[in-house]
């Protein structure tokens, strides 16, 4: 079965005469418990709920993975990640390029707890010269928002032959793009609020795993912690799955389009999208992921020149994520009076390309 027609089916109960494809969301705080409590499958709103089974099941399926736990938000998702397997003395190599909560998180709360926060760029595999004495590799590919990729195969290998677990970041290709645990991560993690849902109308997180033994930890750290998602956001993350093939094969053939336009403009610099030829990171790229993702970014001289790009963008919305249905872009670099990096984020009715294809008119 390919991924087009498995998304359409992950996680699906088995057809019932008269039951829908897709069960509605489980609202309940409480359920009924005769006798002995273990006999039930779900105890108590926190715990557990039906409609998260039904999702985790299917990101477990295109994950490849053995247990998926869902979060309320992407950066719940990551705290639990670090919170269950780091602790005082522990090490952690992160990049340097990673999404900004992330890093802030890491070098904050968790270096405040004791954790030494190394961090390396991204570009080059830098980070494998820091894994001596690690606890935890954390593989952001490609980086949000400089879009470098990493060769996650080659950094799993040499994590793990230094005694570290390796957890990557596939928020902007999704795991239909990337499959982190076949290229050897422990843990992969996306902020299922930008593309895997697709529409902007929730937060979400979720983390998949190669073995079941840390979902058993990360279920443990969101009862306790109390990151649990809403069911009907959960129920719509799983609906929307039926078209992420269909949304992220066209976003990706649309970001290569436009990537090999403004490749053409002079008024361009710095172009970074993974699916150009010519790209730095193409090759690696074209390796280990099917669809590039839907970002590509950009500088433009100055700051009025990014204005009025922006101004002038008829079919653009400037608004701060990714992934969703409608094109989006955003000024990154404010503050600064020189380079600037705007994300830009589009869909439109051209055919499908992917990751390893090449722009054409």
């Amino acid at each position: 079965m390919n991924d087009a027609t498995r998304v359409t089916r992950a996680g699906l109960p088995a057809a019932a005469q008269g039951e829908p494809f897709l069960p509605g969301p489980t609202f309940a705080g409480t359920y009924h418990l005769s006798g002995d409590p273990a006999s039930a499958a779900y105890t108590y709103g926190r715990y557990g709920n039906p409609t998260w089974t039904g999702y985790e099941n299917a990101i477990t399926e295109l994950e490849g993975g053995a247990a998926t736990v869902v979060f309320s938000s992407g950066m719940a998702a990551i705290s639990a990640t670090l919170g269950t397997t780091l602790k005082a003395g522990d090490v952690l190599v992160m990049p340097s390029d990673a999404y900004s909560s992330a890093r802030l998180l890491a070098s904050g709360y968790f270096a405040g707890l004791g954790v030494e926060v190394r961090l390396a760029p991204t570009a080059g595999n830098a980070q494998q010269a820091h894994l001596q004495g690690a606890r935890l590799l954390w593989i952001e590919s490609p980086s949000n928002p400089g879009l470098e990729v990493a060769d996650i195969a080659l950094l799993a290998e040499a994590a793990h032959a230094a005694g570290a677990l390796v957890a990557v970041d596939s928020t902007t290709p999704t795991c239909l793009g990337q499959q982190a645990l076949a290229l050897g991560a422990d843990f992969s993690f996306s902020s299922d609020t930008k593309a895997t849902t697709g529409h902007s109308d929730l937060i979400l997180g979720h983390v998949a795993v190669r073995d079941a033994a840390w979902a058993d930890k990360l279920h443990a750290w969101r009862r306790q912690m109390g990151s649990v998602p809403g069911p009907m956001e959960v129920w719509l993350a799983h609906r929307s799955l039926a078209t992420l093939h269909l949304r992220l094969e066209r976003q990706c053939n649309n970001a290569l389009a436009i990537a090999g336009f403004l490749a053409s403009r002079a008024e361009v610099r710095g172009l970074r999208y993974p699916g150009l030829p010519g790209d730095p990171a193409h090759p690696i790229a074209s390796r280990q992921m099917k669809f590039c993702g839907p970002v590509l970014c950009f500088s433009l001289a100055s700051q009025e020149q990014a204005e009025r790009f922006l101004q002038h963008c008829e079919l653009v919305f400037e608004a701060t994520s990714f992934g969703g249905i409608h094109t989006t872009a955003e000024r990154r670099a404010r503050g600064f009076s020189g380079s600037l990096h705007p994300p830009l984020r589009q869909r439109s009715v051209r055919s499908p390309s992917s990751c390893t294809g090449s722009w054409r008119e």
